[in-house]
């Protein structure tokens, strides 16, 4: 009976929209607040390479729900919703530096892991901030350039992909010197060290933005719905040219 009900929900075009946004904010959210743990990937010739569970499944959520706004509602609304997101992130970073520095009651035990893990999500708000506004910027620059350039509808797949590879390679550049350079270390240990990141997060990023391209299609015929994207293939296949006037 509930999946019944569920099946006969209709979402109007703004509520499919505002569905969107919600996802995304809610990423952005969960990026920060969790995204700072990392898992294992393995190891070749010694070197472990690790990634963050953030950049693993919600990165690729993030560039789709961007691509999918971009495509259907234009270069404008994508760019409101991403300026959203850097609001988002500020305002927990902001927050995050006063819940850290306000003294805790006696009572509250867990205020030293607490302050640690929120201290440590300062810095690392902060390198998302800066990498999350220079690769959102880029990807939906990219992703918009081509769209003008092949028009609508077409080559979907490559400008999402160039526009989410990208945006990748800066955002995990910008991110990784600023969250982990360490001014006690040399010049020469910081890029080895940070290298040895980039390289491999990057690979990562970059496969599972390629992996998330087929989700765009499927965000767009979530923003525009079922019964206009079957219009919108009658107009291409001709079928209402066919169609006798009332």
């Amino acid at each position: 009976m509930f999946v019944k009900s569920l099946r006969g929900l209709r979402w109007s075009s703004r509520g499919r929209l505002e569905l969107m946004i919600a996802i995304y904010i809610a990423c952005v959210v969960m990026m920060n607040l969790m995204g700072a743990k990392v898992v294992p990937l393995g190891s070749i010739g010694g070197m472990q390479f690790n990634i963050s569970v953030g950049v693993l499944f919600l990165m690729p959520l993030l560039s789709v729900a961007v691509d999918s706004i971009c495509e259907v509602y234009g270069k404008a609304r994508a760019w409101n919703v991403i300026k959203s997101g850097l609001v988002v992130i500020f305002l927990m970073t902001g927050f995050a530096a006063l819940a850290v520095a306000m003294p805790a009651a006696e009572r509250f035990t867990a205020a030293p892991a607490y302050d640690q893990i929120f201290a440590i999500s300062v810095r690392f708000g902060l390198a998302s901030l800066v990498a999350f506004m220079a690769s959102s910027i880029l990807d939906l620059r990219v992703y918009s350039k081509l769209r003008a350039y092949y028009g609508e509808r077409k080559k979907v797949w490559l400008r999402s992909g160039a526009s989410n590879m990208l945006g990748q390679l800066v955002d995990t550049v910008i991110f990784v010197v600023i969250a982990f350079y360490n001014p006690g270390m040399s010049v020469g240990e910081n890029v080895n060290f940070m290298v040895g990141i980039i390289i491999p997060l990057t690979i990562v990023k970059c496969l599972l933005g390629l992996a998330a391209v087929p989700f765009v299609y499927g965000g767009i015929r979530i923003l525009k719905g079922k019964e206009e994207v079957k219009d919108e293939l009658r107009v291409h296949t001709g079928a209402d040219a066919n169609r006798p006037a009332a």
